[in-house]
């Protein structure tokens, strides 16, 4: 190589020489998926300026080559076969380029071992709502956010995807929502995969952040033919009542002003119907009450808790009678809750 033609990969990904294998990568996806053929078709400068990147990145992703470049620059190819001439044709510095078919091979191959869709490797998902006589069912594995891992096998459906990187070469990763019910009760759905269908079955318990694991339908290697794994990662659509605060489902329930004063028995909506809950006289706005076992499933078996919320909701509408036994209450009352605020200074 001329002295002439040497190309500071720093430079072209826009790193630092100290940049990091992470800060690395993460230059490198973000310049590769601006240049892609894909994104700029029939854009020769961009087709240019994205094998420009994925040389350099072959290079600097690479401990041996990179420690190589730092020390002996433009000539790190040579020193890698001893600094000799290597004969005639092109010095490709020990890198075997004759396992792909054409450029855009190799390149296929580099963006997939970072969760990216080449071409070759793009899937398309879509939904199908009726799914009686089941063309497939796949066993997946799945994880809470706490990394707790449990197998069963199961169905699914109802949602679009986009592929993105799960961590390993051709892994994919998913949206799923579900309603609270189906998170809970747990539930069968379907999906087109291309030319096949899959049915997941969602086990009950299913929280925010859960990812699921389906083996084996993940994008396909353009090289080994070999697929990764697909993670269906659950998001829950909002519900009217309840709300999920780690493993507790928590709910608000209005009460009145004279509930709050004199305590009273209520019935609170649960996963499980009504259950009567007795409120103690003086309770407080926003003070929460626990039903143990009533809350959400849990990955190790058993039953979260279930938190009601109080909220004292004074009423809008007064008939004449409850509007003057309010101002008789009011008259005669020697509770101010307001009395320790007068010692209050900046």
């Amino acid at each position: 190589m001329a002295a002439t033609d040497f190309k500071d990969y720093y430079a072209i990904l826009g790193v630092s020489k100290t940049a990091t294998q992470d800060e690395i990568k993460q230059a490198f996806r973000k310049l590769a998926r601006k240049y892609h053929p894909d994104v700029n078709p029939n854009n020769k400068q961009a087709e240019a300026r994205f094998k420009e990147v994925s040389e350099a990145y072959e290079v600097v992703s690479d401990p041996d080559k990179r420690k190589k470049y730092d020390q002996f620059g433009q000539y790190w190819k040579q020193a890698g076969e001893g600094f000799s001439s290597g004969g005639a044709g092109v010095d490709m510095g020990g890198f075997d380029f004759s396992q792909y078919g054409n450029f855009d091979e190799f390149i296929n191959e580099l963006l997939g071992r970072f969760g990216a869709t080449p071409r070759s490797g793009r899937q398309s998902y879509s939904q199908q709502n009726n799914y009686s006589n089941s063309n497939y069912s796949q066993n997946y594995s799945y994880r809470s956010t706490t990394g707790a891992t449990s197998g069963f096998s199961g169905n699914f459906n109802d949602y679009g995807f986009g592929d993105v990187g799960a961590g390993t070469s051709q892994d994919s990763e998913a949206a799923i929502a579900l309603t609270f019910g189906e998170a809970f009760n747990g539930v069968q759905k379907r999906f087109s995969l291309g030319n096949e269908t899959i049915d997941v079955r969602i086990p009950s318990g299913a929280k925010p952040g859960t990812r699921l694991r389906v083996r084996g339908k993940g994008q396909i290697n353009p090289m080994t033919q070999q697929r990764g794994d697909l993670y269906l990662k659950v998001e829950l659509q909002p519900h009217s009542f309840f709300q999920m605060e780690g493993d507790n489902l928590v709910c608000e329930v209005p009460i009145t002003p004279d509930e709050a004063t004199l305590g009273a028995s209520i019935d609170v909506p649960t996963p499980d119907g009504l259950v009567n809950v007795k409120l103690p006289a003086g309770v407080r706005s926003g003070q929460s009450l626990r039903l143990r076992g009533k809350g959400w499933p849990l990955a190790k078996g058993g039953r979260g808790d279930q938190l009601v919320k109080v909220a004292i909701a004074p009423p809008k509408d007064l008939s004449q009678q409850e509007r003057e036994y309010y101002e008789k209450i009011r008259a005669i009352r020697t509770y101010n809750p307001r009395s320790h605020l007068q010692q209050v200074k900046l």
